[in-house]
């Protein structure tokens, strides 16, 4: 039985806020607006539109702004504008036809140049939370979107962790992610009783703090 299915990420971003300790894991995440967009972009530099619905990487787009110059990569094509609107109209022609959220850019710790992030998958067995998977994955060559379906490359959570940010601290981030784990279930089935099946999607900055970027009740 998968349980509950919740496919708008917004509810599931709202009731993980309702807690400062999760709350402090979470980029700031606003609706997608031009007036949001230009701002967040001028407080971080970098963001991250993705589709409020949906899942795969599918139209997700990030957007920066340095030196005067807007600019947004959708797969692995960037273009690069001298003003906000000229910038946002292209945007609105490039996004695919649903409502958006904005996410506060992370900057991932990397292997070899090539961003890498993180999903645990939990599923309810007879009343409990028990864990299915906790892996890696190594975004191709090229993409800054590290889904397996977009080519990117899977290897366990240890090994990412240890490749990106060194064997000392790989263990105590790996705990880490799972204490975060357990928090968000709690909160989440409080709020969504009948929920079955949750995969997480973490980043882990080049700082080391775990990020959660996603919560999917359909996890792939």
């Amino acid at each position: 039985m998968a349980g509950r299915q919740l496919a708008n990420k917004w509810l599931k971003t709202e009731a993980l806020l309702s807690n400062a300790v999760v709350a402090a894991h979470i980029p700031q995440t606003r609706l997608y607006s031009a007036d949001s967009l230009r701002s967040m972009l001028h407080q971080f530099g970098m963001v991250v539109i993705k589709p409020l619905r949906g899942g795969g990487g599918y139209g997700v787009i990030k957007v920066t702004y340095a030196g005067g110059v807007y600019a947004y990569t959708y797969m692995s094509r960037t273009r690069t504008f001298s003003s906000f609107e000229a910038m946002f109209r292209s945007l609105n022609r490039v996004k695919v036809g649903r409502k958006y959220m904005i996410q506060q850019g992370i900057h991932l710790a990397r292997i070899a140049g090539r961003p890498i992030d993180y999903r645990v998958k939990v599923v309810k067995e007879n009343g409990v939370w028990v864990y299915r998977s906790m892996v890696g994955r190594l975004a191709r060559p090229g993409l800054f979107v590290t889904n397996l379906c977009k080519g990117g490359t899977m290897l366990s959570a240890r090994a990412g962790l240890s490749r990106s940010l060194g064997r000392k601290i790989a263990a105590s981030k790996k705990r880490e992610m799972r204490t975060l784990t357990n928090l968000s279930i709690q909160i989440l089935e409080a709020r969504f009783p009948g929920i079955g099946q949750l995969g997480f999607d973490y980043g882990v900055d080049r700082n080391g703090k775990i990020w959660i970027f996603e919560v999917n009740t359909r996890p792939q």
